[in-house]
């Protein structure tokens, strides 16, 4: 009987939140700034570096590593529509 109330106790306490990824934050701030499409490379890597991280040391953030690959994906489509409509 103390076992399993034991068990109980431990399945319903609160846990500490994880921590937020530094990368994945830098990612999504980055892509937002664009930074004249530098900015956009560097939220690939980040967001990149942060996915990684994210999944080695289990923590928080994984959402907005994924923003800011997508926005630096969109930054880099953009620079590289601009370079085509330039040399056209």
């Amino acid at each position: 009987m103390t076992e399993n109330t034991l068990e109980t106790r431990e399945a319903s306490a609160p846990h500490a939140p994880a921590s937020t990824n530094g990368f994945a934050v830098a990612s999504l701030v980055v892509g937002l700034l664009w930074l004249l499409w530098v900015g956009s490379v560097l939220a690939l890597v980040f967001g990149f570096v942060a996915k990684r991280q994210i999944r080695e040391r289990g923590q928080g953030g994984d959402g907005i590593a994924t923003a800011g690959i997508v926005l630096g994906s969109i930054g880099v489509a953009f620079l590289l529509l601009s370079l085509v409509a330039a040399i056209s």
